[in-house]
């Protein structure tokens, strides 16, 4: 028989170890470079509800506006937005932040596939901490760049904890009982907002598992994406959630048709998301203090030490 135990250790809100070590040192401040987008707001306000500050600069994406607010809890927070139409200005804004923030510094990245790698090679050359929450890009460049800096970051495809221990589950499945659903055809749809401009990174990874466990060859290109109100809606989306949802369904079907799977998650607004993210941010703090020798971690290591809420 197999055992498995989740032990919690509560977190703590602030970090007081010696500047002089430069270790983290009060309270965390976020970078939050995204806003004013729905991800960057909603997260922003999570920050502030977790007691932590937001700075006065983040980095946004060309077209958006020079400044926004977010509020919560009757604290609000203005913000300064740096567009990337302007790379010098943000590589400034973020050496600015730097100085006035120290070691306190964690900058959450929730911006747009094509900014991935311009924002890591960014934050590399800063060596400034960051949660990578954003889908997209060459994530084997931005590892690449990230571990080559010595940077403290979190790279993760999704930040909701039930959602990290099920891609842990079936990662260990395909590890454990490895052909188990052999023969088996896989099909695989996901609904996201219309305004989500790439293939769930949730989805491509739970793909890599499933083919772990034998199903027949499934890759990528073979995920069926929704991005439009009417699919949406006729997948179970509720109306409500049109602006802000992740709807996923794995099916897993036997060569003879008598026997079927399906594993799901269905994820209304964002707020889930959020509060994994700042566990990110405190995780990837208390890192920092505490001088791991690994630098660069995903959410199964955050969720792996009890680390989420």
């Amino acid at each position: 028989s197999r055992y498995f135990a989740i032990f919690y250790r509560p977190p703590t809100l602030e970090h007081k170890t010696d500047r002089s070590n430069n270790k983290m040192a009060g309270k965390i401040t976020v970078m939050m470079n995204g806003l004013p987008g729905a991800m960057g707001v909603e997260v922003g306000q999570a920050v502030l509800r977790r007691g932590f500050d937001l700075t006065s600069v983040a980095l946004t994406g060309p077209g958006s506006p020079t400044e926004c607010e977010v509020t919560e809890g009757g604290v609000t927070a203005k913000v300064e937005l740096v567009s990337s139409d302007h790379p010098e200005a943000q590589e400034a804004a973020l050496r600015k932040m730097q100085e006035q923030h120290g070691a306190n510094l964690v900058i959450v990245d929730f911006t747009h596939p094509t900014a991935v790698n311009p924002n890591g090679n960014l934050y590399a050359k800063t060596k400034a901490p960051y949660v990578m929450g954003t889908t997209g890009g060459d994530r084997d460049e931005l590892m690449k760049v990230t571990l080559e800096s010595g940077t403290y970051a979190i790279i993760a495809p999704n930040m909701c904890k039930q959602i990290v221990a099920l891609q842990a589950t079936i990662e260990r499945m395909a590890k454990d009982f490895p052909g188990a659903f052999g023969g088996y055809k896989m099909d695989l749809t996901e609904s996201h907002q219309k305004t989500k401009a790439d293939t769930s990174g949730t989805a491509k990874d739970m793909v890599k598992h499933f083919n772990g466990l034998g199903v027949e060859p499934f890759g990528e290109e073979d995920i069926k994406k929704l991005r439009t109100d009417e699919d949406s809606l006729a997948f179970g989306v509720p109306e409500s959630a049109m602006k802000g949802h992740a709807f996923h369904t794995y099916g897993l079907t036997s060569p003879d048709g008598t026997v079927r799977f399906e594993f799901k998650h269905n994820v209304c607004g964002r707020r889930t998301y959020a509060e994994g993210v700042v566990d990110a941010v405190q995780f990837l703090a208390q890192k920092i203090a505490a001088g791991s020798e690994k630098k660069v971690f995903n959410m199964i290591d955050v969720l792996s030490e009890g680390q989420m809420k």
